[in-house]
């Protein structure tokens, strides 16, 4: 990895540090759960699933997961040391949750045992994205799904000044950009949604009118 990388890495590590510590991370998972809820629903989990949320803040989307599969495994990874860390305090009470601190695509899972993978606006802070969705597709089983959801996408310009407001570098793809990305790892099939919801803050109002991009792909 690169230095400019390193330091990209370090950075996001840093913002989401301070959001756990100033609970900031609350907010962060009511404002994506209606999203995140429709995308791991649609992941279809059966009881003995194996589930994984790259990028997994305080774990809402683990807890969702481990009760859906009592008799899998539900894993959550962040780079965020302080985000694990409120993760395992609000799912103390799942056993079959799990969190590790990790550099994504860095890691330390077992390939091709994943029968459902989850990110919410992750993927555009990694800086390798073509590295890491090809971890992704690893990870998962044949038959295994990938669903990612972006706020910062091209046809969302409401987001495209947020590198500049957090100070960190971020991967500008378009609709069509993230398509051919997932296409470019391996994933045999790609589909793609907009989810749309109502904006409980005017400043929020592309969450209604753009929404959330939503991409999924499956592993062959």
């Amino acid at each position: 990895m690169t230095d400019r990388d390193q330091d990209r890495v370090a950075r996001v590590r840093d913002v989401f540090d301070d959001w756990a510590l100033r609970g900031r991370a609350t907010a962060m998972a009511e404002s994506h759960a209606p999203v995140a809820r429709r995308a791991v629903d649609g992941l279809t989990l059966a009881r003995t699933s194996w589930f994984l949320d790259i990028g997994c803040g305080n774990g809402y989307a683990v807890r969702w997961a481990a009760e859906a599969a009592p008799e899998g495994r539900a894993v959550g990874l962040d780079v965020a040391p302080e985000m694990i860390a409120l993760a395992r305090r609000l799912s103390a009470h799942h056993a079959n949750a799990e969190f590790t601190v990790a550099r994504f695509p860095e890691h330390d899972l077992p390939h091709g045992r994943f029968a459902a993978i989850f990110s919410m606006e992750v993927f555009y802070y990694l800086p390798d994205l073509d590295a890491a969705l090809g971890e992704t597709v690893r990870l998962l089983r044949p038959g295994g799904r990938f669903a990612c959801a972006v706020d910062y996408y091209g046809e969302n310009p409401a987001s495209h000044g947020w590198p500049a407001d957090l100070g960190v570098e971020m991967t500008l793809l378009d609709a069509a950009g993230w398509r051919e990305a997932f296409r470019r790892a391996g994933f045999a099939s790609v589909t793609q949604d907009r989810v749309r919801i109502p904006a409980g803050d005017p400043r929020d109002g592309w969450k209604e009118s753009e929404g959330s991009l939503l991409t999924i792909g499956v592993r062959s």
